[in-house]
């Protein structure tokens, strides 16, 4: 998956419908992922507007060289660290909002275990220092590779890997047994 490069690729070649499916294959992720900087929705979601602006207002800044995706949150980040360093705030949203699992098929006693589960395992990660946080989110929530994650955190890729290494070790004494069958 090019994480929409192809589609921003014929976006630059005209055609406007190409820019709405790259909207709607990262906007909210990116959302999601800003407001865990800011602690602010509404301000996140401002933020992910100002770094889509950013694509039509300069549309050869992004060179290719990484994915779409990476670049958007990592000028989305930018931002983020920005505006806090404007506010003098340096907080981070715990993942208990990373939203819903699917319900599917299942029955209500699956679907209350499944929510108590996923409640569970929110509240272990927010325990997490934030730079874990941010590498779980990045890899596990947003199917980042180490290397995507390591340039959007400004990491290199071995301590991204030690920080989903420790981060995973924690999870398992947070969650005791239930962590051992997750994890």
């Amino acid at each position: 998956m090019d994480n929409g490069a192809c589609s921003y690729r014929r976006f630059l070649n005209g055609d406007e419908a190409a820019f709405d499916e790259i909207m709607e294959e990262l906007f909210f992720n990116l959302v999601f992922f800003l407001n865990r900087y800011v602690k602010d929705l509404p301000a996140a979601e401002d933020l992910a507007v100002d770094v889509f602006s950013e694509l039509i207002a300069r549309p050869h800044r992004y060179n290719f060289k990484v994915s779409l995706k990476t670049y958007l949150f990592t000028l989305g980040r930018s931002r983020a660290l920005d505006l806090l360093r404007h506010q003098k705030v340096l907080e981070f949203t715990d993942l208990s909002e990373a939203g819903d699992l699917p319900d599917g098929e299942l029955s209500l006693e699956e679907r209350v275990l499944t929510k108590e589960l996923q409640r569970t395992v929110h509240h272990a990660l927010g325990q997490l220092p934030d730079e874990m946080q941010i590498a779980v989110h990045l890899v596990y929530f947003e199917n980042m590779s180490y290397d995507e994650t390591a340039k959007v955190m400004k990491k290199s890729r071995k301590q991204v890997d030690n920080l989903l290494y420790r981060a995973k070790k924690e999870l398992r004494a947070l969650l005791g047994e239930e962590g051992k069958e997750l994890l």
